[in-house]
């Protein structure tokens, strides 16, 4: 009883607070943030609370795969390779170079490698509330993020070998390559052939919300793949809202699983990004928890906007991809705990990573709205 109460002040919060922020002319997700922010004060999530927040990620991403033009996506393919691999490498050095005249050379690799994924679920947010998302720059933001965190993985998985073993392991690299590739190619190529002949038959059940509920149980199952594959879960809902959206059910479970997930688990998942806030970190960070932040957000905004840049965009739509790519989020800390895990890393890393999350998570949606104003 008191989780289901708990979801119902998350709940209440979110939407109250987002109006607000709508009316002062802010992202009403920084309104919803704040709320869980608010909350974290007196109350800490549970297991359920999470897997509520962890549904609402999926069909943010879910949603954001339906409103893309899959033709869009391939299109552009190479400027979101330019724009992600810049990013990274950018990211990379600087995350290196700011963390080594504080920690030992093996930890600035890793502060490196945990600087060099994006999170978009923010900016996927308030690019719809903009109605931005089906443009080519919200398309390539998109695709880099889906290449930045497979190449955020792969530094990783290179870095943790090379410091546990010695040596890199090139079959986990290669096998890594292969899954992403063969996974990406099936979405993409053979996907919505397959999705359209599954919700023919799909339709057929009658009863109320079959085609609804088979697209959550599809968007679940290859998000799960997704994870089992070493890559982000949202990776898979987001290719399988691609894929839906190019049949012809797209507007019947766009429009039933968009009453589903901004009713309910969307609002859930921006609160309890909140929630998971530690204000104590945030008030006693560091020097070197301000300059990696810092450095955070420079990398993304000029390595990314550079490839963006290079790849034929002007000057503004360059600024725009990359303030897009700014956010830090679920990798960055799941890629921590790996490293954690490995032993390769302290435990100090966490309030680094999290101040890193909070400033970003926070910055993002007013940024945005800045650079499409202008």
């Amino acid at each position: 009883m008191e989780t289901l109460i708990m979801l119902a002040l998350m709940l209440a919060m979110a939407k109250l607070l987002g109006w607000v922020f709508e009316k002062i002319g802010q992202p009403v997700v920084l309104g919803q943030i704040l709320g869980g922010l608010i909350i974290g004060v007196f109350a800490e999530s549970n297991e359920i609370i999470r897997e509520f927040s962890n549904l609402g990620v999926l069909l943010l991403l879910f949603l954001a795969g339906i409103e893309s033009d899959l033709q869009e996506f391939r299109r552009v393919g190479t400027p979101s390779i330019f724009v992600a691999g810049i990013g990274v490498l950018f990211s990379f050095i600087l995350g290196f170079l700011v963390a080594y005249p504080f920690v030992e050379f093996h930890e600035a690799l890793l502060y490196g490698a945990i600087m060099t994924p994006t999170s978009v679920s923010i900016t996927v947010r308030v690019l719809m509330e903009l109605r931005r998302l089906r443009t080519r720059e919200g398309t390539t933001i998109l695709a880099a993020a889906v290449v930045d965190d497979v190449l955020g993985i792969l530094v990783l998985t290179m870095i943790i070998s090379l410091l546990r073993e010695g040596s890199v392991d090139y079959k986990t690299i290669v096998e890594i390559i292969v899954e992403v590739s063969g996974f990406l190619a099936i979405f993409i190529y053979l996907g919505p052939v397959f999705a359209e002949k599954a919700f023919k038959r799909i339709s057929r059940i009658d009863l109320p919300e079959s085609t609804t509920a088979f697209a959550v149980v599809f968007l679940i199952l290859f998000a799960y793949m997704a994870e089992h594959l070493n890559l982000a879960s949202i990776l898979g809902a987001y290719m399988v809202g691609l894929t839906i959206g190019q049949t012809s059910y797209k507007k019947q479970v766009e429009d039933h699983v968009s009453v589903l997930g901004y009713s309910l688990f969307i609002p859930l998942f921006f609160v309890e990004v909140g929630m998971r806030i530690e204000l104590s970190y945030i008030l006693h960070a560091s020097l070197f928890a301000v300059l990696y932040t810092a450095m955070a957000i420079v990398s993304k905004v000029v390595g990314c906007g550079f490839g963006a840049y290079l790849s034929g965009f002007d000057l503004k739509a360059s600024l725009r991809i990359g303030v897009g790519m700014i956010p830090r989020l679920g990798v960055e800390l799941a890629m921590l705990t790996i490293a954690l895990s490995s032993g390769v890393i302290g435990p100090d890393a966490l309030t680094i990573a999290i101040f890193m999350v909070f400033v970003t998570t926070i910055l993002t949606p007013p940024l945005l709205k800045w650079v499409y104003k202008r």
